[in-house]
């Protein structure tokens, strides 16, 4: 294996981690070499309990190079390795038995047989122990008294303490990459996100391929800016960070560039690769595609609880109940106190209209992990089909704090304020959900709503015409911006509008189903009836007879028409084509020039 440099001790030691190279193709121009820094950092990882990096590596790699030759790579790095072992044999034998412990979960046992240990590796085990006794205490204080809203609150007292001791050998330089991360945990668990982000950077250069760092890392970068600033090593493990960030920034098309460029260096069997790609199909609502890898998934990996959660909020919005129905019982049956398992069972319950029994599920998930993402937003959306704001605002605002990327829960916070008839709150909320996904119609229909009740009407146009131009997933856009001229008496605009309106309904094929397009057609055809467009006017109220709700106005426009027949009419064209061969139609009034309110 390459071999990596890192100062710990204020000297220099060797991890057999990889050397740093600098660009994708060198990086995986040799799988073999990678699987060789990959056992390195495996059997670091796993002498200090970081179970969930090691799980992530066999995700990575599993099946890229024949097992056979990866048992001789194991054998060969073990002799590699024993000249690692004096280093920690002064501490081995209490080593051993703390680790023991550890496995046990018995933190406080192994943490009191760890202490006064010199090395590297057993101070680390030492300080992990620690902190996660501390969890394993705020978790075991809060459980039964407290429900998860409140368990949020509650902090883990060692923190503290923790964050002094590592501050010391931080300055002094005596710490290695895994206590780097650590420590950089530690700060984020305190709120001091800027000196995190500082810590989990030094981490990763220590020790680059520790994912558990780069994943850290992850969780603390808000923009691309932020992103960009970042000192990184070029370590081949940067581009599967890279392809990460892109998809939790909404980057989705470089998000999916970098997993294919991943997948033609060698990686194409990688269910993790296969999962992210679907996440990221999930993420811009192409659901056909996402549910289509997801199946593949499952295909190849039929065991498998990582991802599920996600997989069964597609099944939830194509409505599929026989398939979230199976995937809910297939995850029961393999482990019923996996987090993905209860938010699988909320989602079928939700479905189902149990709404009580779904967030019952969702407190389950939170019980397991308190800082599970999905199942505080989910549960904030059960709280809202209960009519309960005051709980989904609370549940809104916990997701937040675990990611502020989440724009489903600030936009959830903006729907919680909207029932409230707060505005004000309302904008700040539904911006904020904007910001993270600009090209989203849905949150810009919903500025569009809170500026419109503000009495901010340009803004609302702005945003009303901006939806529709980046694609109006809803198909309200248009109708909304044609109301709102309406009302300002705008008529020629409102016409305008009303007219792309029904030809983007009609060219969807939704005419019949969609509501709206009677009254787009009722005020058409009076508004082509004042103008004196009676062919216009009659064509429109004869498309309103289609309706029940306007059929009666269609009538009564129509008799009006043949009353005034005998006078002087306008000679028309078939002004109205869109509605049934989708061409432009041709303006008999002023033009309106939407393209100016485009924000």
């Amino acid at each position: 294996a390459g071999n990596q440099t890192g100062h710990i001790n204020g000297t220099t030691e060797n991890h057999n981690v990889p050397a740093l190279s600098q660009n994708t193709t060198d990086d995986f121009g040799d799988l073999v070499q990678v699987k060789k820094q990959l056992i390195s950092v495996i059997t670091l990882c796993k002498e200090r309990g970081l179970l969930h990096s090691t799980k992530y590596y066999a995700f990575v790699f599993f099946n890229e190079i024949n097992l056979f030759f990866l048992s001789f790579l194991k054998m060969t790095f073990c002799f590699h390795c024993l000249s690692k072992i004096q280093e920690d044999a002064q501490d081995l034998d209490a080593l051993t038995l703390a680790k023991s412990y550890f496995d046990l979960k018995e933190y406080d046992r192994a943490a009191y047989f760890l202490k006064g240990c010199c090395s590297q590796k057993a101070y680390f085990l030492y300080m992990y122990s620690r902190y996660l006794s501390g969890e394993k205490k705020k978790d075991d204080e809060t459980v039964d008294s407290l429900g998860p809203l409140e368990k949020g609150q509650v902090r883990n007292e060692a923190l503290r303490e923790l964050r002094v001791e590592l501050s010391k050998k931080h300055t002094a330089g005596e710490l290695d990459g895994f206590t780097l991360y650590l420590y950089g945990v530690v700060l984020r668990k305190l709120d001091l996100l800027k000196e995190a982000v500082d810590v989990f950077v030094e981490a990763i250069h220590a020790i680059p391929l520790h994912w558990g760092a780069w994943l850290e890392l992850s969780n603390l970068v808000t923009n691309v800016e932020m992103l960009k600033s970042l000192s990184l090593p070029d370590c081949w493990i940067k581009d599967f960070f890279m392809a990460h960030m892109y998809t939790e920034l909404q980057m989705i098309k470089e998000a999916l560039q970098k997993y294919q460029n991943l997948i033609e260096a060698g990686f194409s069997k990688s269910t993790y690769i296969i999962s992210q790609i679907a996440v990221a199909y999930h993420n811009i609502r192409d659901i056909d595609q996402a549910l289509a890898l997801f199946n593949e998934l499952r295909d190849q990996d039929p065991y498998r609880i990582d991802n599920m959660d996600t997989f069964s909020n597609l099944l939830y919005v194509k409505n599929m109940k026989p398939e979230l129905s199976y995937l809910a019982h297939n995850l029961v049956e393999i482990d019923k106190y996996r987090v993905e398992t209860c938010c699988v069972i909320g989602n079928y319950y939700s479905l189902r209209s149990q709404h009580e029994k779904a967030a019952l599920y969702f407190q389950r998930a939170l019980k397991l992990n308190p800082r599970c993402l999905g199942a505080w937003t989910l549960m904030g959306h059960e709280y809202m089909e209960m009519k309960n704001t005051p709980a989904a605002i609370q549940a809104y605002r916990h997701a937040i704090e675990v990611n502020k990327r989440d724009y489903r829960a600030w936009y959830g916070l903006g729907q919680t304020y909207e029932i409230l008839k707060m505005p004000f709150y309302c904008l700040y909320y539904y911006r904020k959900a904007h910001q993270l996904r600009p090209n989203d119609s849905r949150m810009l229909v919903a500025l569009g709503e809170s500026y419109e009740k503000l009495s901010q009407q340009v803004e609302a146009k702005k945003c009303y015409w901006r939806a529709y131009s980046v694609g109006d997933v809803e198909k309200m856009a248009l109708l909304k911006l044609a109301k709102l001229h309406e009302q300002l008496n705008e008529s020629d605009d409102a016409a305008e509008c009303y007219m792309l309106y029904i030809k983007d309904i009609f060219s969807c094929g939704e005419q019949l189903e969609h509501a709206e397009v009677s009254t787009a057609l009722r005020y058409l055809g009076q508004y082509y009836f004042k103008n004196r467009l009676f062919d216009e006017a009659s064509l429109c109220a004869q498309r309103c007879c289609d309706y029940n709700d306007a059929r009666e106005e269609g009538k009564a426009l129509l008799r009006q028409i043949s009353q005034v027949r005998d006078q002087a009419e306008t000679p028309s064209a078939d002004l109205f084509a869109p509605l049934s061969n989708n061409n432009t139609p041709v303006r008999r009034v002023s033009p309106l020039n939407l393209i100016s309110f485009t924000p």
